[in-house]
């Protein structure tokens, strides 16, 4: 069995090394692995509502539809990998194990995390070409859309009410106020 790097820096082939861990939730940005405690309820809650409407939408035998823990690589040097809370994904197999693309990209916010940190993740998506990501605020019971245009994700609305529909599926709708848990 590998070994953890004696560094507080990874690379690419350290990291396909290491021992993979069923319960922890980790990134790896620029070479740093950040561990992440589990969902709150309510996050975890507004994630599973979506992947349902998702999983019950979308065609499965062409997309997957995964939610937290895998991976979804951004580049591999410096090494950057990140677990959205859902992505719409092609079925077909990834290199090395790991997906490197993403039909969409949804991302619910935790209280501690910051438009910095946001923005951080939306310009590495950017990077692998996701067309779209929603940015869940459950706080405010807000949804922000991004949509990929000349190679930056751009904010196309912010959404109280409504129903959201992918652009790249868009005869998939979900009620924005059935996300909520009560």
């Amino acid at each position: 069995m590998a070994s953890l790097p004696h560094s507080n820096r990874v690379t690419y082939e350290e990291w396909l090394q290491m021992p993979e861990v069923d319960d922890a939730i980790e990134e790896v940005i620029d070479g740093e692995i950040i561990l992440m405690p589990p969902n709150k309820a309510v996050h975890a809650l507004v994630a599973d509502f979506i992947t349902d409407e998702l999983k019950r939408q979308l065609d499965r035998s062409q997309y997957l539809i995964l939610t937290t823990n895998f991976g979804l690589i951004i580049s591999e040097r410096p090494l950057t990998c990140r677990v959205p809370d859902i992505a719409v994904l092609d079925r077909a197999l990834p290199k090395d194990g790991y997906f490197r693309s993403a039909h969409l990209a949804v991302e619910v916010l935790s209280p501690s995390e910051t438009r910095r940190m946001t923005d951080r993740k939306l310009q590495d998506y950017a990077t692998i070409a996701t067309p779209e990501v929603w940015v869940i605020h459950p706080n405010d019971r807000a949804v922000e859309v991004f949509l990929l245009q000349h190679g930056a994700l751009e904010r196309s609305a912010i959404l109280h009410a409504g129903i959201l529909k992918p652009r790249a599926f868009p005869h998939v709708e979900i009620d924005i106020a059935q996300i909520w848990p009560d």
